[in-house]
């Protein structure tokens, strides 16, 4: 399949799905291989990550896993289902689809509320009350094991012409996930957000259907989103944020020996993922500056950030409004975890 089929897009054909789930089914009964999807290419920050979880398993257990990159069993609600119905044992899948069964991982797309500085946010994911402690009984409630969130990298924007101000995107159809929050974050920044599936994304550039999306530098640069686009803007609003998740009733009929070792295979893995991504995000900027010189690429200033720091508290409210008391007591306790994360 071609890399446009993959992250949150089309995914394979309804047969080929179909086949696929019922290999899986047919296999799942053998114990020794664990299953494990995600929503990127192999080589992309989702990937890496399920390599290294691969690699621990397999040098500390009887156990083998098989590993399913971006599109191969379907779009991301197809392997969030086969997850929840134990065809998979493992799922790697962003809050902004996740979004749906559990509203209050929404909360990731609050504008500005993830800090910019690389150690803050390590520190913030390693001892967060929030991810640690209470998203993990939310995730149980659909029949999930909440095992870790990671961050990805800031996300920037890719459009035609250059974004100093919201002004700037005053009319311009801007992709996001089917995601209400990251609806209302962009109608907030002023542009017209326009959900669409990953896969339609590249020609819907092309053509003009769209004028814009967003992603971290990583990606823009592995799915060439620069060929049609001509201006990157970072204006440090996000850092796209992942969750590592197995199917409940799989994990929680393991054996003691082995629930220690997924624990620690997924240890090491984000340790390992937090090195990996140190520059990563700079390096891509510079390979899709190289493969396309006139490509402009701006970091916006504080100053020029302002405006667009000033909608999170509308952003705030509507996230408050979706999701309850509950979602409420999430967004206190990431504010706290962030205080104490800049603490350390």
């Amino acid at each position: 399949m071609t890399k446009l089929l993959g992250r949150f897009g089309r995914g394979a054909s309804a047969l080929a799905i179909a086949l696929a789930a019922t290999s899986l089914t047919a296999a799942s009964a053998q114990a020794d291989t664990w299953r494990y999807a995600f929503e990127e290419a192999l080589e992309e920050v989702q990937g890496k990550f399920a390599q290294k979880f691969k690699e621990e398993i397999e040098a500390n257990t009887d156990h083998s896993v098989q590993l399913f990159p971006f599109g191969t069993l379907g779009e991301s609600d197809d392997i969030m289902e086969q997850t929840q119905s134990g065809i998979l044992q493992f799922v790697d899948q962003s809050p902004g689809f996740t979004g749906a069964l559990i509203p209050e991982a929404q909360v990731f797309f609050v504008p500005y509320l993830l800090p910019q500085d690389e150690d803050t946010l390590q520190e913030f994911f390693r001892t967060s009350v929030a991810i640690n402690e209470m998203f993990p009984e939310l995730y149980a409630e659909q029949g999930l094991e909440l095992l870790t969130m990671f961050p990805e990298g800031e996300v920037c924007m890719t459009t035609q012409e250059p974004v100093r101000s919201p002004a700037d995107l005053d009319e311009v159809k801007f992709r996001v996930m089917t995601n209400p929050l990251l609806v209302e974050s962009y109608q907030a920044f002023g542009a017209t957000p326009t959900p669409l599936p990953w896969g339609e994304v590249y020609g819907a550039l092309q053509t003009g259907i769209i004028q814009g999306q967003e992603n971290p530098g990583f990606f823009l640069e592995s799915t060439k989103m620069y060929e049609v686009t001509d201006v990157i803007t970072c204006i440090g609003h996000n850092n796209f944020t992942t969750a590592v998740m197995a199917n409940k009733d799989f994990y929680d009929g393991l054996s003691e020996e082995d629930r220690t070792a997924v624990d620690n295979a997924i240890t090491a893995a984000f340790d390992y993922i937090l090195d990996y991504q140190s520059g990563l995000q700079e390096e891509s900027l510079a390979k899709i500056k190289e493969a396309k010189p006139e490509m402009e690429i701006n970091i916006l200033s504080e100053e020029e950030r302002a405006p667009f720091m000033e909608t999170a508290s509308a952003v705030e409210e509507a996230f408050i409004e979706m999701t309850g008391d509950s979602g409420k007591a999430i967004l206190d306790q990431m504010k706290t975890d962030l205080q104490n994360a800049e603490g350390e």
